[in-house]
């Protein structure tokens, strides 16, 4: 009895760690989505990209903090540069457009590395050894330990900066109301510009753990897949939802992957998050923490 509480207990704690790393990928559909009613599907993408970003820096031995620095300024970079290119054109129209957009440049973004780099697997050396490490009965890889920090330190501080500074305080208004924000004279354009930058961001930071958990390749994108369930499960538009369907997500997989895989022979923490978002959508049509929008004909 209490092994089998144990091997629950490890299985939790490590689907919970797994699921937090999630919800930081999770951030970056739900910012685009408040700002801009776009679903940006090629967030995986934008993983992948970072994280070529950062085994490409990595591999002459740069410093660790400097390669992760330079991930986050090539996709802050990046996502400016679409915005500005790509997307603003798009503003107005319906926005089929806007996704549509964002799923060729994810093809586009596949194909890049293999004719550029190669496509072999490049690894992300974080300098943090491979030994776990351990709380109790129950050790976590220390690349998981590390993913939990850095994500709970970015919401730490994504959550003071839409609270508390001016410039979050404009972004909620324009992801509650552009119309009215446009009104007060807040530059609507501006903040979905930052919206993507931020996205970036959050990719940049994805891109570098997961790369590290997995190795980065073109397969590295499938990551925004996986999230995927997260975010129609915690809801579009809410970042609490994200964190919580993070967090959900991460513990089904876990417990599917230790009580069911050995039985079926594996891959059922594939697909059952995504049969907890179906039947989740059946009850919740905007997720559990979604806005539900209610629009006059």
């Amino acid at each position: 009895m209490w092994d089998e509480l144990q091997f629950a207990s490890a299985l939790i704690v490590s689907g919970l760690s797994i699921g937090l790393m999630y919800s930081l990928i999770a951030l970056g559909f739900v910012l685009v989505y408040k700002a801009t009613d776009a679903i940006n599907f090629a967030q995986g993408e934008f993983v992948m990209l970072a994280g070529f970003v950062a085994a490409l820096m990595l591999a002459p031995k740069m410093p660790v903090l400097v390669a992760i620095g330079a991930a986050v300024a090539v996709m802050v970079a990046f996502s400016f540069a679409l915005e500005r290119i790509v997307l603003r054109p798009l503003i107005g129209r319906p926005i089929i457009a806007v996704i549509m957009a964002t799923i060729g440049l994810g093809a586009m973004l596949r194909g890049l590395p293999p004719i550029t780099v190669g496509g072999e697997t490049r690894a992300v050396s974080l300098n943090i050894g491979d030994m776990p490490i351990g709380f109790g009965s129950i050790s976590l890889p220390p690349v998981q330990i590390l993913g939990v920090i850095v994500t709970l330190a970015f919401f730490g501080l994504f959550t003071w900066f839409f609270l508390r500074s001016r410039m979050g305080i404009a972004m909620r208004a324009v992801a509650d109301n552009q119309q009215v924000a446009m009104a007060m004279g807040i530059n609507v354009e501006r903040y979905f510009a930052l919206a993507w930058a931020m996205a970036g961001t959050v990719s940049a930071l994805g891109g570098v753990i997961w790369g590290s958990m997995l190795g980065v390749d073109v397969h590295l994108a499938l990551v925004g897949l996986k999230v995927f369930p997260v975010v129609i499960l915690g809801g579009l538009d809410s970042v609490a939802g994200a964190v919580i369907g993070g967090l959900i997500v991460g513990v089904v997989e876990s417990l599917a992957a230790g009580y069911i895989d050995p039985y079926v022979g594996g891959g059922t923490k594939d697909f059952a998050p995504y049969v907890l978002m179906i039947i989740t959508l059946m009850f919740k049509p905007y997720g559990i923490f979604g806005t539900h929008r209610v629009e006059r004909v």
